[in-house]
């Protein structure tokens, strides 16, 4: 689909973003998207950062039922996320995996941007 067919049915303020920014592993996706139909809280997958955790700051996950104006929009993984602009400027290259290990499993952040992270993978710095 062209960009301009596909920014014409964006929601005025909400911007399209790619997978430079964001990306969701096919398994991050998949579990994204069976986690929306469970939760039923809406079906883009908010990413946030903000501050808190042993690092200073950490990375929140909720679904949302439509994009706020100013986020931006990424396709990624089968899934729909969405980012404010803050979060975009520390989120820049992340990538999203999932894994279903009994322990040291969930959603696991691959963000190029961080300088130091806690041991559960939860809290960064920059």
């Amino acid at each position: 689909m062209p960009a301009t067919a596909t920014a014409a049915i964006l929601p005025e303020g909400i911007r399209e973003g790619n997978e430079n920014l964001v990306r969701l592993t096919s398994e991050a996706g998949a579990k994204a998207a069976a986690l929306s139909v469970r939760e039923q809280q809406g079906e883009f997958l908010r990413i946030a950062i903000t501050g808190g955790g042993c690092n200073g700051l950490s990375y929140r996950l909720r679904f949302a039922p439509a994009p706020r104006r100013g986020d931006i929009l990424v396709r990624t993984g089968g899934a729909q996320v969405v980012v404010d602009p803050k979060t975009a400027l520390y989120l820049k290259g992340t990538v999203v995996d999932f894994s279903g290990r009994m322990i040291g499993g969930g959603f696991k952040f691959t963000n190029p941007n961080a300088k130091a992270s806690c041991s559960c993978g939860e809290s960064f710095s920059v």
